[in-house]
This record gives C-alpha cells, structure tokens and sequence, in this order.
C-alpha cells in the first residue's frame, strides 16, 4: 500500500466503522422509543429489575415503569411530586425512591469514596459527620512532553464488571476535561484491589512553609482511621465507640496521599477531535470463538452511542481499541444521562431528559450479505454461520462458522468460502455505466459500508490509440481495509467527443415542427458541455432521453431517424453503446475526471 494509502488508514482507526443515524435506526427496527410525558423530563434514574422484566424509570413528578421486551409495551406510570434521583430495591415488592424538589444535581469531583454502613458519627467530635469516610485521587491522563500530562479531571459515570475474584471487579470509568481550551473524553480502568492498597497507604498531610501535600509519617492511632468498626477488632460496634484520637486524626486527615492510577497507566480511550463528550458507561462481557472481550457502550452528549471492543494486541496488557458503531439514539441531540444494559434480553436502555430508547446489544445483518463483511466487522456477538451474519453462540455447528475478533482477517477465515458466495451470488459486482461531455467533469461515485475503508480506482481503457475519449473506459472501484481488498463497482463511462456536439444540435430535419426545438436541443448540450453541478451531466441526460421516448409516442418515424443519427455519433467516438443512465448521488468515494481535449505543449 502506498505511504499516503497508509497513513489515511491510520487516520481511519479511530472512526466507528459504520455510523448509524436516528432513522436508520428506525427503519431497520433497531430502536424503540418512549418520547416523554407532556408534563415531565429528566429520565435520568434507572432500576432494571430482570427477574419481574421490568425497567423502572425516576422523572420529573413521574415514576414510570416499561417492559424489557419492548418499552412501548404494557406502560405503567405514577405521579411523585419531586425529582426522582435514587432508585433501590427494598424487597420484591417494593423500593425505595428519593428525590429533590429543588433540582440542583451536584458537581463531580475526581475521587473515591470509601465509609462503612455503621458510621453514625463521633461521640464528642464529628457528631452526626461521617468520621471514616476518606478520599483518593483518581488519575486518568496521557503522558505529555516535558512532563506534563494532560489530565481528564471530571469523573462523569463508573461501572463495575465482575471478574473470578468477586471481591476485585474491573472499574470502568468516563471522565472529561475542565479546561475552556481544551475539550476531551477518556476511558480509564482500574483495579479494585489498587483502590484498596491507596487505602491503606499513607494519608496526606499539610506540612513546611507552603503549606503543600506531603505523606503523613507520623504515628497513626489505632484502629487505623477509616476501617470499619467492628466487635472482631477492638470491640467497636460503631463510630460513637472509637477513641477521641482516632476520629481527631480523622477529621485533619480525610484523603489518601497516593493516587489511584489507571490499569497500563494510561486511558484505554480517548477522543479530543469530535463535537462530543462522554457521559455515560455500560459495559459486557462476550463469549468469542478465541476468548472473551469486553464490549463497551458509551453515551454522549449529542444522544448518541459508541459501540467499542477491546482487543489485545499481544498481552491482554495492551489492549487495541476497536470502534464498532456510532448509533444516533434520540430524534434530538440530547445528552445521554442514564444506562442499563440487560443480558438477559441482549438489549441496551437510555435515558436522556426528553424520554427513553431501546437498542439490541447487536445486529449482525448489518454488516453485510458476505463472509468477508461479517469478518471485517470484528464484533464479538457475531460470527458468519455458512449463510449469514448471524449472532454468535458457542454451542453451535463449527463447520462453516467463521469469525476472528483478534485479527478480523477475511483472507484466513473466508477463503474457502469464496466459491459459495460466488454461486450465491453475494459477490457479483454493481454495474453502473454513465454518460460525460469531452471538456466537461463527471464524478464517480462509490460508497462502501463501511467507513474504515479506503477507496481505490481501477481504470481499464476502451481503446489506446483514441486521445479525443482518452477517459472513456471501464472504472472499478476497490475497498481496503485490514488489509482486504473487494471490489465493489464497475463503472462504464463513455465520453461524447465535443467535436460532434454541432452536429447533434444542427441535425437535419424533415419536420418543420421540429425546428421549435432547436433551441432546446441548444440549451441542453450547451449545459452539457459546462455542467453547473456534479451530476448535472448524468440529469441533463436523463433528461434529454424522456424527451426523446416522449416525441417517440407523437412521432415515431421522426424520432427513430434522431435516434439513429444519435446512435451513429457515439459510434463513432467508441464501439460501445447503450442508454444513458442517471447514477445516484453519492457522498463518498467521488474521482472526478476532466474531459480535456489534448493541448499544445506549453512554452518556457
């Protein structure tokens, strides 16, 4: 591949490989949405019940509850006075559920929390005030020259994947940048057993002239401030029993000195070049053909989702990041505020402030009718099954499935498949043949699905020796990418010499009613010749050839005498003939060719 060729690969990496918008989804029945109450907002709070298949939604002076299956189903609302913020299950047949007539959420601030659920305050100092509650710094930036790093300092959503060790799930967290200047989002992950190991570390404390943070290395009361009072260590059995010194030490110490740092030390995403920002989080884990792979879903700002796999490189310590889909999911750009993802059902929930949707976790048909298409898509909830790109499922027949979420190379896993989807006819190519005027410019369309992809051109000449239609010929259109080359189009353009354009226009007559339309006729090549637009060339054809089959039903034998002496023009400029035809507009993939008659060589 070509330096230029690699470097815009490169450039395309970090573009979802297929963006979706609210329609599409829509029309394709891979979006359900609930578009709010006439009197309510803020659809920010959710509780997913699976067991009674139930999504519990807190709003503006409405609790509302919808059908996993479908939220537009079986719709069941209550009317609350307030702003419902926190939603907890009680039992199985009640919740608990806490709001604020005054709606005034509270900044984020860049830390953990830890406090025991036995912390009623001290005896004598910090009555009623948590005394074990401390704070660590959580650290999500890239390493930058000099030093200095550049930091995603506001903690927008977190969520907690479990792992073998239940006492030590993966943290995922979305952060964004304070700065005016600078605007960003990142993914960190981190370790719940480093968020312990901060905790038990040294405090933080004030200490020299300018007052700084330094580690505390004095003596630390016992019990160590912050661990949960219990009878098994000192015969506490809450805060209000704890020594006077250790909720002292307490108070003048609240945060931990060291930071929590990301898993790898850096962001597992970023992006700084978009009109978005991160919101929310959800994340799963998906049984692959070679392993597991977490998959994330990222809200944004603008209503829209990311749809991101990790993939290890050589380690699962440094992880590839492999961007799916961008799915717009509201009919407004509105920020995403709230996430659940339910594997049960294998669907995705949102929340935003003018309703709710609802989105599968996967679409496989989406990706296209080919082996090789299902391949390059890398998604771990799909696999090619001998037919179509289906959802992926361990137990079934492994003969014909193909999928290869690690590499996504169709050469290795489709190859053998090739002569089938040949026979099926999944790999014939588009055929589209367009008409252009020597002198004048016609763009070639070629959209791939896929927005990864790299287009390339082919041409295949009609004949050597013929300056005059030097861009006459046969264009294919190739797609790269990963590596894999398909051919998608094969575009005939033939080129009318602008020589026999006088002709065309002053042809002979033997109907006197046909002079009427020499002016038309004048206009239509003249526009022809100096196109006002991209695809007025192909329009003004279309154009021409209606005119012509209407004159054909009026007047047949004059017609088939324009007709032949037509036909006899581009005979004369190429061997090949056929109707001309309108090709769609297109908004990728254009190669613009110039009909330029030959010139003289310029003089120095």
């Amino acid at each position: 591949m070509p330096q230029r060729g690699a470097d815009a690969q490169r450039a395309k990496s970090n573009v979802p490989r297929l963006k979706l918008s609210y329609k599409e989804m829509l029309e394709s029945n891979n979006l359900f949405t609930f578009n709010g109450l006439a009197n309510s907002s803020a659809y920010h709070t959710f509780l997913l019940d699976e067991e009674k298949g139930r999504l519990f939604v807190g709003a503006k002076d409405h609790l509302l509850s919808f059908n996993l299956i479908d939220i537009n189903m079986d719709q069941q609302l209550k009317e609350c006075s307030n702003f419902i913020k926190v939603l907890q299950p009680f039992n199985h047949t009640h919740m608990y559920a806490c709001g604020t007539g005054a709606f005034h959420p509270a900044c984020a601030y860049v830390e953990v929390g830890k406090r025991p659920e036995n912390d009623f305050g001290g005896h004598r100092s910090l009555v009623n005030k948590w005394t074990t509650f401390l704070k660590a710094r959580l650290i999500c930036s890239v390493p930058g020259l000099n030093g200095i790093d550049t930091h995603f300092d506001e903690l927008q959503d977190v969520f907690l994947m479990s792992s073998k060790d239940s006492k030590n799930p993966i943290i995922y967290a979305v952060f964004t940048t304070s700065s005016n200047i600078f605007k960003g989002s990142a993914v960190c992950m981190y370790n719940m057993a480093d968020v312990r190991r901060v905790f038990l570390g040294p405090y933080a404390h004030r200490d020299g002239p300018n007052y700084q943070w330094v580690p505390f290395l004095g003596r630390v009361p016992y019990p160590r401030p912050g661990t949960c009072p219990s009878k098994t260590f000192g015969g506490f059995e809450s805060t209000k029993d704890l020594p006077d010194d250790v909720v002292t030490f307490a108070r003048s110490h609240p945060a931990m000195y060291n930071p929590v740092l990301p898993i790898n030390n850096r962001p597992i995403i970023i992006k700084t070049d978009v009109d978005y920002q991160f919101t929310q989080i959800v994340v799963d884990r998906v049984e692959a053909e070679d392993g597991q792979y977490d998959v994330m879903f990222i809200g944004t700002d603008l209503g829209t989702v990311l749809k991101v796999v990790s993939i290890p490189r050589g380690t699962w310590h440094d992880l590839e990041e492999v961007l799916l889909e961008e799915m717009t999911v509201f009919r407004e750009p509105t920020a995403i505020t709230a996430m659940e993802l339910s594997t049960k059902q294998q669907q995705l929930y949102l929340g935003s402030n003018i309703g709710v949707s609802q989105m599968p976790l996967h679409r496989c048909d989406v990706y296209g009718k080919a082996c090789a298409e299902c391949c390059l898509a890398r998604d771990p909830y799909c696999a090619w099954d001998g037919s179509q790109c289906s959802r992926y499922f361990p137990t079934a027949k492994r003969r014909t499935r193909r999928q290869d979420i690690r590499n996504g190379d169709p050469l290795t896993q489709c190859s053998d498949l090739q002569h089938n989807d040949e026979e099926s006819g999944e790999s014939i190519l588009l055929d589209k043949t367009v008409y252009g005027v020597e002198n004048s410019s016609s763009f070639l369309e070629c959209s791939p699905k896929s927005q990864r992809a790299l287009i390339y051109w082919q041409f295949q000449r009609h004949g050597e020796d013929r300056k005059q239609e030097k861009d006459s010929g046969v264009y294919y259109c190739h797609a790269v990418e990963h590596g894999f080359i398909q051919t998608l189009l094969r575009l005939t353009l033939h080129v009318i010499p602008s020589v026999h354009l006088d002709d065309l226009i002053q042809r002979p007559s033997s109907d006197t009613s046909r002079s009427s339309h020499g002016k038309l006729w004048y206009q239509d090549f003249l526009s022809l010749i100096d196109p006002p637009g991209p695809n007025s060339v192909d329009q003004l054809c279309e154009q021409v050839w209606k005119k012509e089959r209407k004159q054909r039903r009026q007047k047949a034998h004059h017609l088939h005498a324009s007709q032949s002496h037509v036909s006899q023009l581009l005979n004369s400029g190429q061997s090949n003939s056929s109707k001309w035809k309108l090709m769609p507009e297109s908004k990728k993939g254009r190669n613009r060719r110039t009909h330029e008659a030959p010139r003289a060589p310029r003089s120095v």
